[in-house]
């Protein structure tokens, strides 16, 4: 790369430059106004910090367990479909840079690479998300893939009975390039998606995704599978609690990297209610407006276990493809690491909610800020 990449925002200016435009939109874009996808990084500027000094903070461990499996650092990849329209190499690139990291990939259901595929990359622990079709057939086969494809855990969207309004989709007429599939479905001849004067997308997921998704089928699918399911779309304290009577394994705070309902809160502004809710009996983990090593922190400070991170992965990948992944990471990780050592925490158990301060903790005059 010509000029010295130094954080995780430039990615995105520089995958806008290289990528086709209704490749571009279909990434960048939320919901409707976009209020909320503004608002999953504003919420993290209005969060500060309050470190504490005169540490030995010679040796920062950054390590941490996800559903027993160790991994380097609580930051993740979070499902991004299609991630071959970002680069040639796609998922394989995302799965080589998330095992050269020591952390975990979560791989869509969308995925332009099938989860053998991806399995075929090498070793590392991957997490495989789940969209429930009307044809539990289809769910169920795909679930045992993963689980043979030596996948860990499911994650189950939970957001999406129907896909939310992103208006650029409807007037780019977004559709999945010729050149690919949906490889995950392909044998089941529902890797194509029809090209309409909609988005190409929503009109897939109108007739393939089950409206009708409720708890009674996270019951179900604990009988298809031996693995952990995650639910990944929970933003508030009586779904948490709903969730985990249900027997989950973990929650994700997410809002569908705000592409589903506009207007619901920044994700780093629902975590807290959940967290206090999950009563630590599930790991709890956030997605949405993650950028830098400072975002990362202030979440674990209000509780997560971990984050996910989606759309930097994506820009990453198209500006650079697997060397942009693995440096997205790596500043990430740094970042975190530098916010621990300044802050007076060298475990990540050292984090509390004491060091930081949220508009509630603030003077009325500093929450106006």
């Amino acid at each position: 790369m010509s000029m010295e990449i130094t954080n995780v925002c430039e990615y995105e200016e520089i995958a806008k430059q290289k990528l086709p435009k209704m490749i571009y939109d279909y990434y960048a874009s939320g919901a409707e106004d976009q209020w909320t996808l503004k608002e999953n990084r504003n919420a993290f500027s209005r969060i500060l910090f309050r470190p504490r000094i005169l540490i030995d903070v010679s040796n920062i461990d950054m390590a941490t367990t996800v559903l027993g499996f160790n991994i380097s650092m609580p930051i993740m990849i979070a499902p991004t479909a299609m991630q071959k329209m970002a680069h040639p190499e796609g998922e394989y690139a995302t799965a080589r840079a998330a095992s050269a990291a020591n952390t975990i990939m979560t791989l869509s259901s969308w995925a332009t690479s099938s989860v053998e595929e991806v399995a075929s990359t090498g070793p590392g622990v991957r997490f495989f998300q789940l969209y429930v079709y009307k044809d539990r057939d289809v769910v169920r086969q795909l679930v045992k893939r993963a689980e043979r494809a030596g996948f860990k855990a499911i994650v189950l969207t939970v957001d999406t009975p129907r896909l939310g309004r992103r208006e650029a989709d409807i007037k780019n007429r977004f559709t999945l390039p010729p050149f690919l599939t949906l490889k995950n479905f392909e044998d089941l001849d529902l890797g194509k998606m029809e090209r309409t004067n909609d988005s190409g997308l929503a009109s897939y997921v109108a007739s393939q995704v089950d409206r009708s998704l409720s708890w009674k089928d996270v019951k179900w699918l604990q009988t298809v599978t031996s693995l952990p399911i995650i639910v990944k779309g929970v933003m508030t304290a009586e779904d948490t609690r709903l969730a985990i009577q249900a027997g989950v394994a973990g929650i994700v705070v997410s809002n569908h990297g705000a592409r589903q309902l506009d207007y619901v809160p920044a994700t780093i502004n629902c975590l807290e209610e959940v967290v206090k809710a999950a009563r630590d009996q599930v790991p709890v983990f956030l997605d949405g407006g993650i950028r830098r090593g400072t975002d990362v922190f202030k979440a674990l400070a209000l509780g997560a276990s971990g984050v996910f991170i989606g759309r930097p992965v994506v820009f990453a990948l198209a500006a650079d493809g697997e060397a942009g992944v693995r440096k997205v990471l790596q500043m990430l990780g740094d970042e975190l690491e530098l916010t621990m050592a300044l802050s007076g925490c060298t475990s990540l158990k050292e984090i509390t909610r004491h060091h930081i301060m949220t508009e509630t903790d603030m003077p009325r005059t500093l929450s106006r800020l």
